[in-house]
């Protein structure tokens, strides 16, 4: 929500969303400094959840230094020793979203110690999988990633950006299962709807895309009427929109709905 106007927040208000999920992402440009990366973990900690609070909506985040900007290990490393001091703040729910953007060294091994930190302080896990055809492979990568650490969950770890072909062995291997939605790339909503169809609706959410490029906050609430003129109940859609995420993320004891 940090590149979203209040506009946005009006309009999902709207639309019913009980509370905002954010996770640490590209801005866009490269980031330069520790700095810059620790102004930004004040602005999902501190400003973001204020002015989501002026709309009624509760604003949680997840912390680290995207795959994008993994390519220099002296930033990362130095961006990750200063996320314990904000681990504890009352909107953190975890680390993310870390993982592979080109499924190189340099970023193998920075997710390799966002997955140890996670790990050391007990966090929930929120991972970016790669683009088109580099998703495959960089999903098998973090999936062996997360495996070879011993004090990893599956069931604390969300794998997010599947897809129909990595779906599948995500979910197999007992990680949650993220769809983002998009308007032109990853999933649409009638493609969302297909992959729930398929896989059904066990440890599997979707997100709206929420970013400084082509992206529809109002997303799910969009694929939740797909579902719907496909003749899906009001329960299933609601299991997907809302129960599903609520179960992952209350693993975190800060996360909180409000009563309806």
């Amino acid at each position: 929500m940090v590149s979203r106007t209040t506009d946005d927040y009006q309009a999902i208000c709207l639309a019913g969303c009980a509370a905002v999920c954010e996770p640490a992402f590209w801005a866009g440009f490269d980031r330069g400094t520790p700095e810059s990366f620790y102004n930004y973990f004040l602005q999902l900690t501190e400003y973001e959840p204020a002015r989501a609070a002026k709309f009624g909506l509760p604003h949680y985040t997840w912390l680290c230094i995207n795959p994008k900007e993994a390519e220099d290990p002296k930033l990362a490393e130095e961006v990750i020793s200063f996320i314990p001091e904000f681990i504890n703040k009352p909107n953190v729910l975890g680390i993310g979203e870390i993982g592979l953007n080109k499924n190189s060294r340099n970023e193998l091994k920075v997710l390799e110690w966002h997955i140890d930190l996670a790990a050391r302080h007990n966090q929930l896990i929120l991972v970016h999988t790669p683009h088109l055809e580099d998703k495959l492979k960089g999903t098998k990568l973090i999936i062996d990633a997360l495996k070879s650490h011993p004090k990893i969950k599956p069931e604390r770890v969300i794998i997010d950006h599947v897809e129909e072909h990595t779906v599948g062995i995500v979910k197999d291997a007992g990680f949650w299962a993220g769809m983002t939605l998009y308007p032109e790339s990853k999933c649409t909503p009638a493609r969302a709807i297909d992959i729930l169809e398929v896989w059904g609706t066990d440890q599997i959410w979707m997100n709206s895309a929420c970013d400084w490029g082509v992206s529809v906050p109002l997303a799910v609430p969009k694929t939740a009427l797909e579902g719907r003129a496909r003749g899906h109940s009001a329960a299933w859609i609601d299991k997907v929109v809302y129960q599903n995420p609520a179960k992952f993320m209350r693993q975190c004891k800060k996360f909180k709905l409000p009563a309806v």
